[in-house]
């Protein structure tokens, strides 16, 4: 298994609604980063037709529902087509349609695109409030393999208020995590930046130091029809030190950094350790027990 890899996030600016510009921006984000060397690349949630539109109680849910695509659409037969040229990996985010007819239903999702084409997707667990209104609640963890091992997915209110997923993953083995967000900076209330940084910030800080694994976050960025999103995409993960404990460090990207681009860096992941999954050196067996958790259920 591979540790060194080149991964890419992307600050993603959306046209509310249209899918045709969209795509071909982020086939054209994907083409450049692909140039550079990219081996993962991650755009934000709902970046196909912006997040804006499908919680947006004025439009019908028939006509969202006609707007949307499932994996084996255009959209992810277009991003894959970059995927196999560069032999690389593409995640972004999309709302997907599962079902026929009067029974289609939608989800939140994030598609994982390889080499050989679609992956598959993860939906949303945990949808964020109104979105509940136009999207069903998934109901599976998504981890697909690389050469690096196996790389984990969540999207925006599952990394930030369910710690339990991130665990999850990593205790399946997984040192990548990737979290495609649509995080709003509530422009122009005073102190609208910190309050972002605040809420956004830590709890991937928090999940490098806890999991001591990386975390890859993309967000949109600027206006997408009635919300302005704070960007802040970066790639996470533990630093090298003197000490016992674990710190983190900002590989690519920062928390304030507004503007449209591609932030790439190299990561190595066998600093992800992971030391709660493994057999302790004075027990013999990993700290992390599972089995005693769902007795308190």
């Amino acid at each position: 298994m591979k540790s060194v890899l080149n991964v890419a996030v992307v600050n993603f600016k959306v046209a509310t609604g249209d899918k045709e510009l969209n795509l071909s921006r982020i086939c054209e984000f994907s083409e450049a980063a692909s140039k550079r060397g990219a081996d993962i690349i991650l755009f934000p949630e709902m970046c196909l037709m912006g997040y804006d539109y499908y919680v947006d109680e004025k439009i019908l849910q028939e006509e969202k529902i006609n707007k949307t695509e499932t994996i084996s659409g255009n959209a992810c037969k277009a991003i894959g087509e970059i995927s196999g040229k560069y032999s690389n990996y593409i995640v972004f985010g999309m709302a997907e349609k599962k079902g026929e007819n009067a029974d289609e239903l939608l989800y939140n999702s994030a598609v994982a695109i390889g080499p050989d084409g679609v992956i598959g997707a993860y939906q949303k667990i945990h949808p964020f409030e109104s979105e509940s209104v136009w999207c069903v609640k998934g109901e599976d963890p998504f981890m697909f393999d690389t050469e690096w091992g196996p790389v984990s997915v969540g999207i925006c209110f599952d990394t930030y208020q369910f710690p339990e997923l991130m665990r999850h993953y990593v205790g399946k083995g997984s040192r990548l995590y990737l979290n495609p967000t649509a995080v709003i900076e509530e422009i122009p209330k005073e102190g609208s930046r910190q309050a972002f940084v605040n809420y956004y910030a830590p709890t991937l800080e928090y999940g490098v130091l806890c999991n001591t694994i990386f975390v890859a976050s993309a967000n949109l960025t600027g206006f997408d029809g009635e919300n302005y999103f704070g960007g802040g995409s970066c790639v996470i993960g533990p630093k090298i030190n003197a000490f016992f404990e674990t710190d983190f460090t900002y590989y690519a990207g920062n928390k304030d950094n507004v503007q449209e681009g591609v932030y790439m860096e190299t990561i190595d992941l066998s600093l992800a350790t992971r030391p709660l999954f493994i057999n302790s050196k004075y027990t013999g067996a990993p700290d992390y027990r599972p089995e005693l958790y769902k007795k308190f259920l």
